[in-house]
Formats: structure tokens, C-alpha cells, sequence
């Protein structure tokens, strides 16, 4: 039985994880980490794939008992950890190349998310499924209405992509919301360690009141100098900005030793 307190649901049509597994493709010689595998239909498809491992964390200790026979049958091709998938150290846990593959549970995704972005290099491809509103805001467009923190932080470090959508009832037990599964490849030429960082701070000051100019929302942060230094009109707001218009004040942030 699911867990609402963990954000269980699970994915059980094979259609639809066949889906998902496609989406990630080609897997050959990858080593795959999943997170919060459940009864084990998606580690099964991905056992089934060309893989060259999978490591499957789980915090749900009844979960794992329930995978052990399936452990069993695939012997070291598949690792099973129990723990908090937020407290893993991903880079240590398997060697290059590696991917990340999973049905989010939904009360952790977007966390978990934001800190793989931080080593987005490190990962061939993410392929994660999460609530559609979380969806769209990864994949949203410059001046649309789900654009904001998470679309910047994203679409800076890899190409995001909304693959497909699922109905509720693709699960069990169903959730509330829509689901949709998103592709994120990160780029050759991501912005290093400290740029992505003073994005951070950007994008939290600039879209924690994103009704505002930018000379409002960013005054904590320099206001019109910094705008000044990346040539962006301070009477704009965060919605408007592209991705390059973002990372150049994350950039103009650093050269004022912020």
C-alpha cells in the first residue's frame, strides 16, 4: 500500500513505462539511478534495457523487502540502497557514465531536482516524471505564465523537455494532479560552480516578487548598478528576462564580489 506521507504513487502500466524508459534511450553501457522504485515496475524495464547497471534508492523499507527476489535474479547489475534519496551523494554512488531515471515521489521532486541541476555535468540524462504544474514550470518559455525560478535554473545548465503527460489514473493509488515526464540533457557549455550559484540568488530575489521592477526586487543585490553592469533596463520584470539575460546578472553579481 502506498504512503501518502512519502508522496507514493505508483506506476504500473508497462505501456507507460516502456514509454519512459524510451524516453531516456539509448541507455547502452549507462549506469542508472532510480529513485523510490516501489514494487519495481520501472527497475524491471530498466533491467530489461541494454544498462549497465541500476541502483535503485528506496526509503521505504517495505519497498525494499518487496524487490529483494528481483534482487536476487539480477544479482550486481542491481544495486537496491534504502535511504533518503535527498542525502545521497550521487557523483560517489556510481561511476560515469550515469543517468537519472525515476518516478519522483511528488513531496521531493522539485528539491532533488534543483540539487542535480548544481552537477548537471556529472549526468548523461535525467529523465523524471513529476506533478504537470512542476513540468511545466521546468520547461516554460520566456514571458509564459509557468516561467520563473525553476525554468532558468534548468534550461542554464541542459535542454529540458515535457515528453508526455499521464492522466491520474495511470496510477495507484491515482493522485490529485496530472503527471508529465521530463527529459533534461545537460549542455556541453554549462556555467561553472559559481555562476550557477549567484544564479540562485538572482532568481530567488528576482521572482520572489516578480510583479515588481527589477530595480525593486533585485535592490538587495545591487539594484540599478547590477542591472547597469549586464545592460538590462531595470524597469523590466523577471518574466521577461531570457536565460543569457539571467546568467549575465549572475555573472555581473560575482564581478561586485557578492
Amino acid at each position: 500500500m502506498a504512503r501518502k506521507a512519502l508522496g507514493q504513487h505508483f506506476l504500473l502500466d508497462f505501456n507507460i513505462i516502456s514509454r519512459i524508459v524510451a524516453a531516456a534511450a539509448p541507455l547502452d553501457d549507462l549506469h542508472v539511478i532510480e529513485i523510490g522504485p516501489g514494487p519495481g515496475g520501472l527497475t524491471r524495464a530498466l533491467l530489461a534495457s541494454r544498462a549497465a547497471s541500476v541502483t535503485a534508492i528506496e526509503i521505504d523499507r517495505r519497498a525494499i523487502a518487496a524487490l529483494a527476489e528481483l534482487h536476487e535474479r539480477a544479482g550486481p547489475r542491481l544495486s537496491l540502497i534504502e535511504g533518503d534519496a535527498k542525502t545521497v551523494d550521487y557523483l560517489a554512488l556510481t561511476p560515469a557514465p550515469r543517468a537519472i531515471i525515476a518516478n519522483l515521489p511528488y513531496n521531493v521532486g522539485t528539491p532533488l531536482l534543483i540539487a542535480w541541476l548544481r552537477n548537471a555535468a556529472a549526468f548523461t540524462r535525467l529523465v523524471l516524471m513529476f506533478q504537470r504544474e512542476v513540468a511545466e514550470r521546468i520547461c516554460a518559455a520566456p514571458a509564459s505564465a509557468a516561467y520563473g525560478r525553476l525554468a532558468v535554473l534548468a534550461q542554464s545548465v541542459s535542454h529540458a523537455e515535457c515528453v508526455f503527460r499521464l492522466p491520474p489514473s495511470a496510477f495507484t493509488p491515482p493522485p490529485a494532479v496530472e503527471s508529465a515526464v521530463v527529459r533534461l540533457v545537460p549542455r556541453a557549455e554549462a556555467p561553472p560552480p559559481p555562476v550557477l550559484a549567484a544564479l540562485e540568488r538572482i532568481t530567488a530575489a528576482a521572482f520572489g516578487q516578480r510583479r515588481k521592477m527589477l530595480r525593486r526586487s533585485l535592490a538587495p543585490l545591487g539594484g540599478d548598478a547590477l542591472l547597469a553592469m549586464a545592460q538590462i533596463d531595470p524597469a523590466r520584470r523577471a518574466e521577461t528576462l531570457s536565460i543569457a539575460e539571467f546568467l549575465e546578472l549572475a555573472k555581473a553579481l560575482l564581478a561586485r564580489g557578492e
